[in-house]
């Protein structure tokens, strides 16, 4: 759902990146996981503000600026079973990422690595090896998602 990318102010506050749709839907969830060392603890939201294209968050238990920085860079989450059912047609990104990405042609493209927003789409970020591809996430170019394969059908050369 985003990353940690710092400490905010001196009394526990986090700075943290949101990779959803709308940043602010995650100070929804009172409970967060955070990922630090391979490692999921779970925390307890007592604030959060959004602040130009991040959040700020305090935790319980995260009271002062050097406990807010060892938390630089942890990944956040938030428990699936409170997220609402995606939409028939929709994903939620962390569904997509890692799905092998194949063209009409059969050939391989790589593996969805993330996804980000511009606006008009969504752009899937499909890596293979050193190749990095940019793909729009529109129904002209992904032609079928398969969840069950976790694979995503496109239309797409290898050469674009």
């Amino acid at each position: 759902m985003g990353y940690v990318s710092g400490a905010f102010g001196i009394r526990g506050w986090l700075n943290v990146v949101a990779d959803t749709e709308h940043a602010d839907s995650l100070l929804d969830y009172e409970t967060w996981w955070l990922k630090r060392d391979g490692v999921w603890c779970s925390y307890v939201l007592e604030e959060g503000a959004v602040h130009t294209k991040k959040l700020a968050a305090k935790f319980s238990g995260v009271d002062d600026r050097d406990h807010a920085f060892a938390l630089k860079g942890c990944e956040v989450a938030v428990p699936r079973s409170l997220m609402p059912e995606a939409g028939d047609g929709e994903y939620y990104w962390a569904d997509l990422v890692g799905m092998t990405v194949v063209n009409t042609a059969g050939e391989t493209l790589g593996i969805v690595d993330k996804l980000f927003a511009t606006g008009a789409n969504d752009v899937l970020v499909v890596r293979d090896g050193e190749t990095e591809r940019l793909l729009p996430f529109v129904k002209q170019v992904v032609l079928k998602v398969d969840t069950e394969a976790r694979s995503l059908s496109v239309d797409w050369g290898l050469d674009y």
